[in-house]
């Protein structure tokens, strides 16, 4: 989080600007999904929204008002350890939700079964989140808690995010009914599923790392037969001492097969090891010409 506050001081009024659009977009979608298929089936998101929605239940007062008033302290602390860009793009999306939220919920809700409605309403949820979230803000302070707590625990950021919403979403069940509880947790794993696409995108990426006795043969065929860049690293031989070229590309998911096929057929005792990556930028990656 940290590195993408330095990045966000180089970038132009313009792509700030595309940015915070993107976020007004992210909490328009948000919003639907939230006050048109959950809140009138009884469905609630994790995090603050969570918290806003069974407090504006129990006591009447507005959902709106809550969402800004309990991410307040949150908001002070992301300041503090997270920086100011995140902590504006957050207020502005936080503020957006609460806006449109006042006339979201005067839209007629169709007819639908719960079920339904927490499946749809989670895959609309995630896109929202997930665009706010790509554009450098968020909605959950929950979030900024477990930065502070992963610190000082031996659990991770993740972990401490669906501990605390388990909680949340189990207390649906003393507010509203354990029905409605069971369906806001199908609700949010569709959601955190759908988020991570929507901030990662579709067309997953494969980092590939090839330790072959011919690299300079794979290397040749990698580049001219896939169209991929590759990168020789040097390393050496944990057994044998010997010095090794190590071969890293990055392919699309959709390029695997075909990337093994190539290493094998020039050396069948090849080592290959695969890792997802998420983002790619720069380089030639998504330039390349198959031969």
């Amino acid at each position: 989080m940290m590195a993408a506050y330095k990045k966000a001081q180089k970038l132009t009024w313009k792509d700030i600007l595309i940015r915070y659009i993107w976020i007004v977009i992210g909490a328009a979608i948000y919003t639907f999904g939230l006050d048109v298929l959950l809140v009138p089936k009884s469905i609630i998101d994790g995090g603050v929204v969570g918290l806003a929605l069974m407090a504006a239940e129990l006591t009447g007062i507005s959902f709106s008002i809550y969402l800004v008033l309990i991410n307040l302290p949150f908001l002070y602390v992301g300041y503090k350890l997270i920086g100011r860009s995140f902590t504006v793009a957050t207020l502005f999306g936080v503020v957006c939700i609460s806006i449109m939220s006042l006339y979201m919920h005067t839209i007629t809700p169709p007819d639908i079964d719960p079920f339904l409605a927490s499946i749809f309403g989670g895959v609309i949820l995630g896109i929202g989140v997930g665009l706010i979230i790509r554009n450098g803000g968020s909605l959950d302070g929950v979030e900024i808690v477990a930065i502070i707590m992963d610190k000082k625990s031996s659990f991770s950021v993740g972990e401490i995010v669906m501990i605390c919403n388990l909680f949340i979403l189990g207390a649906a069940g003393f507010v509203y009914s354990w029905n409605s509880a069971m369906y806001s947790l199908i609700a949010y794993f569709v959601a955190y599923k759908m988020m991570d696409m929507t901030i990662t995108g579709l067309e997953e990426s494969k980092g590939i790392m090839i330790i072959t006795d011919s690299p300079d043969e794979i290397r040749e065929v990698l580049m001219h037969r896939l169209g991929r860049g590759v990168t020789v690293l040097f390393g050496e031989g944990g057994y044998s001492k010997e010095p090794k070229k190590v071969l890293y590309s990055v392919v699309t998911r959709l390029e695997i097969t075909k990337m093994k096929d190539i290493v094998y057929e020039q050396d069948e005792n090849a080592f290959i090891t695969i890792t997802d990556v998420h983002d790619v930028f720069g380089g030639q990656f998504g330039k390349k010409t198959i031969h």
